[in-house]
């Protein structure tokens, strides 16, 4: 079978490492920036597995974080708040 690829590449990215706790929750998370992802940043939930590429204009999506990253209203509120300072 012949391998048609769309793209290969390296590239050095920048990644941060961040557990926190809120008032119901632990998160840990990963995350990656690139320039692959246009000012955007690849958010990755280490405990439930999920990732997303995510923008500021993403975060007040409503029910966005719920979904992507499988999560409750009010945790999702934990992580939205996280979120919006790290991307301002």
């Amino acid at each position: 079978m012949e391998r048609f690829y769309l793209y290969d590449d390296v590239e050095d990215t920048k990644t941060r490492f961040v557990g926190f706790t809120g008032e119901s929750q632990r998160y840990d998370l990963a995350i990656s920036q690139s320039s692959r992802f246009f000012g955007k940043v690849l958010v990755m939930d280490i405990q439930y597995g999920r990732a997303a590429i995510i923008g500021p204009d993403d975060v007040d999506e409503p029910g966005y974080l719920e979904h992507i990253f499988n999560r409750s209203e009010e945790e999702a509120l934990e992580l939205r708040d996280y979120l919006r300072e790290l991307l301002s």
